[in-house]
């Protein structure tokens, strides 16, 4: 039989319903993958055998009745960062040592009502903060990619196989040698793009507040949708930045992450940011033509010292866009130079808010002290890592008293000027915006410059966080490979809740660039 763990969520959906594979032998592949990759790659916290076979006997008898959710069967991959019922929920934090919620994310209740099979919890960066998977407190994940020695000279194809890169027509060049260096999966749900892009998961959760989804999955040759702010409730999920968090799926490619955002997306009464909106079929959007579509391509976007293979991929996707019918226009966001810097305010200003509710009293864990005062203070100092720490710090000092309306207000200003922006840029007729997703590809865990400099970490971000300032959407889908074969990805930014042209748009740019797998190496 075929390595069951190949099949995308949409042809093992097709293989359930047929009758051709059962839930219990699915779930069983990917239980055995991830015992055989999970001690080299760290994508997984915890696994969660017992119930996943629990979850797959029952999806077995609902098929058998004829029965069948929308995710009938599927394994899947869930972040730490979404509460799931009595199991691990830590926000791969030490503060959260042996939190067990007794509550169910709605993203995640969805997930099962519709039939999806719980795998695990997924490792994350530390509270969501970070870009590459390095600040959780279970250590880094590892990118099932790696560089290759030689230049393939081959950018795009449509996926590598063993031995070998793989062109869209079919011919194979030269074999390559992989280098040893272990690479970042990106950040900061680097578990769930490590597991989908090393099939250890039929698609994850993860979310994104800077580019968490978009970022992982560009490193990754996965697909990442970043939803409109609202089109996902947030209850459940543990809080980093309120205003600018929002859920999405990371996916093998288009159709998948549209199946996925369509069960995860509801309105909710328990998170009233959450919009009452008539959740669309995603996946129909696909295979629509882009003829007469308005793509907007920002000059703001091209910023200096961008390496030129992400320029020429840029150009590569303008390229099929066009070829396909798109209008391509120049456009013009001018706030955008003032998006990290104003993201790097708001966002500490909410987490050391938000973060405050950690203080060893009620759960997780707890460092004994002379008093109460000492005990928050050892708690705190012990259970929170590096990254959170400054970022809490930053947070504070901006929030504090002298210097609330030169940085934060000043900052929430910024960010009124960058949506409004978008909202010009869209009336004037513009039906998508194409930017690249990252400004390179994956980089070295424990790489000495971005260790020494946190800046140089943040500007992972550059090209994404305007997306969560503007609460708009974004998908990111891959488009080609560097020169030493690493996944490179485009982004595609679209009007509020109108993921179904990002879909639409996408999966044209995938049908050019093809699919994307790592040689297995594990």
């Amino acid at each position: 039989m075929t390595d069951l763990t190949r099949l995308t969520i949409a042809d093992a959906r097709d293989k359930l319903r047929g009758k051709e594979i059962t839930a219990g032998e699915l779930t069983e592949s990917y239980l055995a993958a991830i015992h055989a990759a999970n001690d080299t790659l760290n994508a997984y916290v915890t696994v969660t055998p017992d119930r996943a076979r629990e979850m797959a006997k029952a999806s077995d008898a609902r098929l058998a009745r004829g029965e069948s959710g929308a995710l009938e069967g599927i394994p899947l991959g869930i972040k730490d960062l979404f509460a799931t019922e009595g199991v691990h929920t830590q926000a791969c934090s030490h503060i959260l040592d042996g939190f067990k919620p007794r509550y169910e994310s709605t993203v995640t209740a969805n997930l099962w009502a519709d039939g999806a099979v719980m795998l695990g919890k997924l490792n994350m960066d530390e509270f969501a903060m970070g870009s590459s998977n390095e600040s959780s407190y279970y250590g880094p994940v590892v990118n099932p990619w790696r560089r290759s020695r030689e230049e393939p000279s081959l950018m795009p194809s449509t996926h590598m196989g063993e031995g070998g890169f793989v062109h869209s027509g079919g011919g194979v060049t030269q074999a390559r040698t992989l280098d040893n260096m272990r690479l970042v999966p990106g950040g900061s749900s680097g578990g769930s793009a490590a597991a989908v892009s090393a099939f250890l998961c039929a698609g994850a959760t993860a979310t994104d507040t800077g580019g968490s989804i978009r970022q992982p999955a560009a490193f990754t040759g996965t697909v990442g949708i970043k939803p409109t702010y609202g089109r996902v409730s947030r209850w459940g999920i543990v809080a980093f930045a309120s205003s600018l968090d929002q859920a999405g799926p990371i996916a093998r490619d288009v159709r998948d992450a549209a199946i996925l955002l369509k069960s995860m997306a509801s309105v909710d009464d328990k998170d009233t940011t959450s919009v009452d909106r008539p959740v669309p079929d995603y996946e129909a959007a696909l295979g629509r033509s882009v003829k007469g579509m308005k793509v907007g391509i920002p000059r703001e976007y091209r910023v200096e010292g961008m390496p030129e293979e992400i320029e020429a991929l840029w150009q590569k996707g303008i390229a099929w866009l066009k070829d396909a019918g798109a209008e391509i226009v120049d456009i013009s966001l001018p706030h955008t130079k003032y998006a990290l810097p104003a993201y790097y305010i708001v966002a500490p200003a909410e987490a050391s808010s938000n973060l405050a509710r950690y203080d060893g009293v009620r759960y997780g864990l707890r460092v004994p002290g002379r008093d109460i005062v000492e005990m928050y203070e050892k708690s705190r100092a012990e259970g929170f890592g590096r990254e959170v720490k400054r970022r809490i710090m930053i947070g504070t000092y901006v929030l504090s008293a002298g210097y609330y309306d030169a940085y934060y207000l000043q900052a929430q200003k910024v960010r009124t000027l960058i949506k409004r922006d978008f909202e010009n840029v869209f009336d004037s007729g513009v039906d998508v915006i194409l930017t690249p997703a990252t400004p390179s590809a994956a980089f070295g865990i424990a790489d000495e410059d971005m260790a020494a400099d946190p800046v140089k970490m943040y500007l992972n971000d550059i090209f994404t966080v305007t997306v969560n300032m503007a609460g708009l959407p974004g998908i990111a889908v891959p488009a080609g490979l560097d020169g030493h074969g690493l996944p490179l990805g485009l982004q595609l930014i679209g009007r509020p809740f109108d993921e179904e042209t990002l879909f639409q748009t996408a999966h044209v740019i995938e049908q050019a660039a093809g699919r994307f797998e790592p040689e297995k190496w594990w």
